[in-house]
């Protein structure tokens, strides 16, 4: 099994890359996050992988952290979620983020990631919740939202930006007190035109 590929980063294309080990170009799926990470093609690359194996596949996942690995490895013990879905998932969010959106069973805020509905973040609430602690020390309480930063959050992507692009610009603006959806909305949107 390859759990670990240290090479020279050959091609990129979101969500998957190939790395050149010593004249063999392996193609590795990558989450988002790890994708933000790498170096320019050309340049040295390590990633954790995870080697799946079925019937009719075989595919590697990678990632640029063991804690990330792990969080995949957790996700995929989530009956209903496959490795695809998992790699959705870890792009949507860092992983401490992740955590602590578990820990603190807030699904509602998993629904804004591609692929889960209310069933599967109900789940992987359910089924992850109290199996994370590995990761507890490191993970923080996420910031508790206004409902109008909610709104506006889905609404930027059901118009299609990445939930951490989002977020990212949401947490620019600061608090939503004071402030009507519309001029909350715009804000958002000029800061993700930058």
């Amino acid at each position: 099994m390859i759990a670990l590929l240290r090479g020279i980063l050959h091609a990129t294309t979101p969500g998957r890359v190939i790395v050149d080990c010593h004249g063999v170009g392996y193609e590795v799926a990558v989450s988002m996050n790890t994708f933000t990470e790498l170096p320019e093609p050309g340049k040295e690359v390590m990633l954790f992988i995870f080697t799946y194996v079925r019937e009719d596949q075989l595919a590697l996942f990678g990632f640029s952290s063991a804690a990330e690995k792990a969080l995949f490895e957790k996700l995929l013990s989530v009956s209903g979620i496959g490795p695809k879905l998992a790699v959705n998932v870890l792009g949507g969010m860092k992983p401490l983020d992740l955590v602590a959106t578990l820990r603190g069973g807030d699904a509602m805020r998993l629904t804004r990631m591609p692929g889960v509905g209310k069933k599967i973040a109900e789940r992987m609430v359910l089924e992850l919740k109290d199996k994370l602690n590995e990761f507890a020390v490191a993970a923080a309480p996420p910031r508790v939202r206004h409902a109008l930063e909610e709104d506006v959050l889905s609404a930027l992507v059901n118009l299609g930006y990445q939930p951490q692009a989002a977020e990212k610009a949401m947490e620019k603006l600061g608090p939503a007190e004071g402030r009507t959806f519309e001029q909350l909305f715009r804000a958002a949107l000029g800061e993700l035109a930058h």
